[in-house]
């Protein structure tokens, strides 16, 4: 059962703040004041959702300054997610911190595991990139957009396809 505190908390994380009525300042201040570490400079576009809206797991979330997350990402923080400065993401990107180990013929979705997600300074993911529990992005990467990022990438590479494959270096 969640309880009253919990839906409250998702109430104004996900739907008020992520409104596009809220100011950028107004929506960065609160998340701040909710746990959510974000440098001086960063912007969080509108529509945004966090899951896991438990303030414990807001706090699993860091992001650099001068940060720019579009409108429409998904944060699952199971885990932690540490993006770097200069960081963009597009819209629609998705960072799972969760995910299941394959199960039985019975019941694939098998146990549960958590992993954290790393984004190096300077990195740009593309639109509907998805990145998947326990991956680290190396500085100033370029995802490209819908990218699937399985495995982690090695600094100042331009990384495309599913699942993401390193396809040119970038200097």
């Amino acid at each position: 059962m969640i309880g009253a505190t919990y839906k409250l908390r998702a109430f104004i994380v996900n739907t008020l703040l992520a409104s596009v009525v809220v100011p950028v300042s107004v929506r960065v201040s609160v998340l701040r004041a909710f746990g959510v570490r974000i440098g001086d400079g960063t912007q969080i576009r509108p529509r945004c959702f966090l899951a896991n809206t438990d303030i414990a797991n807001l706090a699993n979330i860091s992001i650099g300054p001068h940060a720019f997350i579009n409108s429409k990402c998904f944060f699952e923080c199971q885990d932690t997610i540490t993006i770097g400065a200069r960081v963009s993401l597009a819209m629609d990107v998705l960072l799972c911190t969760a995910g299941h180990d394959i199960g039985s013929a019975d019941e694939r979705a098998g146990d549960s595991f958590r992993a954290p997600i790393v984004i190096g300074d300077g990195c740009w993911l593309g639109a509907r990139a998805t990145v998947l529990p326990g991956v680290s992005i190396g500085h100033g990467c370029v995802i490209a957009a819908g990218a699937l990022v399985t495995a982690d990438c090695e600094p100042n590479g331009l990384y495309a396809g599913v699942p993401a494959k390193r396809v040119r270096d970038l200097a």
